[in-house]
């Protein structure tokens, strides 16, 4: 049987970590930058262990008023030092707890900038490279961070069941229409594809090449936890389990 890497953004104050936690192979945990506190953090590691499930750091832009989804202007040392806190405070929770982090993968705006932007793709892994700790690295196929951290820095290459992409494998933004898939077949569909096949069907009905070792499902799609178990069963259906 083959097997299929899922993960999830959880500890953002969402109301079903609990119940999506036994569905994934890792979580992404909010380190405080667009969501949760160490009351959060703790009690999502907890569930993490007691699922056996990765534990991955989840940092962004310092911006929990746009939920960390807006791209911000700060100095390079200001940025550096808030990843830096934010990842630490997952990391030391997480070893108080007998567990650690496996990943680190960065949120919303900070995610999208340093895909595309150099000077933001290196801000991140000047950040990274400051912590001590084996984990790997969660980014798009073909972005500029996923290039800039090789070899230092092990990449896992990502891709989001929930989203649509455009033509250049960049995320529709958030204000279309049509960036979000919210109904369970075509979210199964759209995995599917990518895992087979390595390709997408973007809005123009053109395929794209990706390449994806792990996919996300955001905890705060709708009917997030009805996907997951859509997914889980019609996966096994083709004798694919989530590891």
């Amino acid at each position: 049987m083959k097997e299929i890497h899922i993960n999830c953004d959880l500890g953002e104050g969402g109301d079903f970590d609990a119940e999506l936690m036994p569905l994934i192979s890792a979580c992404n945990i909010a380190c405080g930058g667009h969501a949760g506190n160490s009351v959060s953090i703790s009690r999502t590691i907890d569930l993490a262990i007691a699922n056996n499930v990765e534990i991955g750091a989840h940092p962004s832009y310092p911006d929990k008023e746009n939920f960390g989804r807006k791209s911000l202007k700060l100095p390079d040392e200001d940025l550096i030092a808030s990843i830096i806190e934010q990842v630490k405070l997952v990391k030391k929770i997480a070893e108080e707890k007998g567990g650690k982090i496996s990943h680190v993968k960065p949120h919303g705006a900070l995610y999208n900038d340093a895909a595309k932007n150099k000077k933001t793709a290196e801000i991140v892994l000047d950040s990274l490279r400051q912590i001590e700790g084996d984990f790997t690295l969660y980014a798009p196929y073909n972005s500029i961070i996923s290039r800039l951290a090789k070899p230092e820095i092990k990449v896992v290459f990502e891709a989001f069941a929930d989203r649509n992409y455009n033509a250049d494998l960049s995320l529709v933004y958030r204000s279309k229409p049509n960036a979000i898939i919210h109904q369970e077949e075509a979210v199964f569909k759209h995995v599917f594809q990518m895992f087979s096949e390595g390709k997408i069907r973007n809005g123009n009905e053109s395929e794209i090449n990706i390449k994806a070792d792990t996919f996300c499902l955001h905890s705060d799609t709708k009917n997030s936890v009805q996907i997951l178990s859509f997914l889980n069963k019609n996966l096994l259906d083709r004798n694919v389990k989530i590891r």
